[in-house]
């Protein structure tokens, strides 16, 4: 009987080595690694659904000491420097500079021709590097989609590609182009954009069955080269809807989804264009109108939505204070917009990702001395949204948390942590090189 317990145990270990050996051919990982993913995220979505999660914060806005830690440039808004100061609430708006732009009649309609369309397909979380590598094959660059993606998004476990990250790679890794990152867009703006003949990508976010089946709020961004205003609709090249290819979306339902990354927008162009682009952007050149356009626009519309338009309002309030080094302000505003992210009736309507995609919130708790928060927002960011933690800005700021708190270990671990998810992640880099460890 022994006898045959041991065979039956050796032949169970063999073929287990078997399945791994032939589990870790590259053609069969490539095939069976996603489908595996999808069976976890679906099993941990059921035993754990990441609607649920609810981040109540616990500290007082009032409470703000300066850290003394210099925050590596990991920055909020591309277009500035942030240099890390305290400030109290201010409750007067700051003036609007005056615009600079002549209004001119623009034309009834503009399509850009020469886009060289790419799709997200066979790729995970790809819209990213799909979208500027058509913003820069467009100018010529001689490239595509996997050339980015090696460079913005080296994991398949990296689940979002920031603004900042597609600047950093047009104005390091391209010679000759030059990339600019502005809030508080508007419909108007793309259009002038587009007839002064350049393109915008816009980071939006829409609902809409996920891989795993399940009903959920998604960012993603998509690639405008057109505009059609007898029919109301902007042509934009869509990564990841079936036809994207000249995609037709109507102004209404785009600025929806354009509202919940506070009409973001990147705008990719050759170096030697810089003033033209200036000129077309006219008052948004200036990246502190920019930021306090967007926050009069998302005060404004704090007035007049409700539900989950409401909420996306109040975040963006808190991140325009951010982008202005309003902290104490912003901190406050993303008190109010986790409130309304509580109270929001339907679960499934939560959109629990959004923590993957704009981490404004950390800046704000961190800067007002609220490092638990910090720590406790990563938490349920890292364990309670998304089926295994691999958010490197997560993990970062969950770092200087830590070490503010005295946790220099665990510090320690979390920017080791965010480097080894996202090897390109500078900002983890230089924090371990302050520290004087190796990742």
């Amino acid at each position: 009987m022994r006898r045959y317990i041991f065979a039956a145990i050796f032949i169970i270990s063999l073929g287990c080595l078997l399945l791994i050996a032939v589990y870790n051919i590259p053609a069969v990982e490539n095939r069976l690694a996603p489908r595996l993913d999808l069976l976890r995220t679906r099993i941990v979505y059921a035993l754990n659904p990441p609607e649920e999660a609810v981040f109540i914060p616990q500290e007082q806005e009032e409470q703000a000491t300066l850290p003394a830690l210099t925050v590596s440039p990991l920055t909020p808004s591309p277009s500035s420097t942030i240099t890390p100061t305290i400030e109290g609430p201010t409750n007067t708006p700051l003036p609007s500079p005056t615009a600079t732009i002549t209004p001119t009649p623009l034309p009834e309609s503009v399509i850009l021709e020469g886009v060289k369309y790419e799709d997200q397909h066979n790729r995970w979380n790809y819209c990213g590097p799909a979208n500027l590598s058509m913003a820069l094959t467009f100018w010529g660059w001689d490239g595509n989609r996997d050339v980015v993606g090696e460079y913005i998004k080296p994991s398949d476990d990296d689940k979002n590609v920031m603004p900042y990250e597609m600047q950093d790679f047009v104005e390091t890794q391209t010679d000759g182009m030059a990339a600019m990152v502005r809030m508080g867009g508007d419909i108007e703006l793309i259009k002038r954009m587009l007839a002064a003949g350049f393109p915008v990508v816009a980071e939006k976010g829409y609902y809409e069955y996920d891989y795993t089946g399940h009903l959920g709020w998604l960012g993603h961004y998509q690639f405008i080269n057109g505009y059609d205003d007898t029919r109301g609709e902007f042509i934009v090249q869509d990564t990841y809807v079936d036809g994207g290819q000249n995609y037709h979306i109507s102004y209404e339902d785009f600025n929806q989804g354009w509202r919940s990354f506070n009409y973001t927008l990147l705008i990719v162009y050759p170096q030697e264009m810089g003033n033209e682009v200036l000129a077309a952007l006219g008052p948004w050149a200036d990246p502190a109108w920019s930021d306090q356009h967007a926050l009069e626009i998302a005060q404004a519309e704090l007035q007049t939505l409700d539900g989950i338009d409401q909420f996306f309002a109040q975040f963006n309030e808190g991140t325009s204070h951010v982008n202005l080094l309003q902290y104490a302000d912003a901190a406050a505003a993303f008190d109010r917009a986790f409130g309304l992210y509580a109270q929001l009736e339907d679960d499934d309507q939560r959109p629990y990702r959004i923590m993957w995609y704009q981490t404004w919130p950390y800046w704000a708790y961190y800067y007002t001395g609220r490092y638990q928060d910090v720590i406790d927002l990563a938490d349920t960011t890292l364990n309670d949204t998304i089926s295994k933690p691999v958010l490197e800005e997560s993990f970062y700021w969950r770092a200087l948390a830590r070490e503010a708190l005295g946790d220099l270990p665990g510090a320690i671990d979390d920017f080791r942590e965010s480097v080894r998810l996202n090897p390109n992640f500078g900002p983890g880099w230089d924090q371990l090189a302050r520290l004087g460890v190796e990742g």
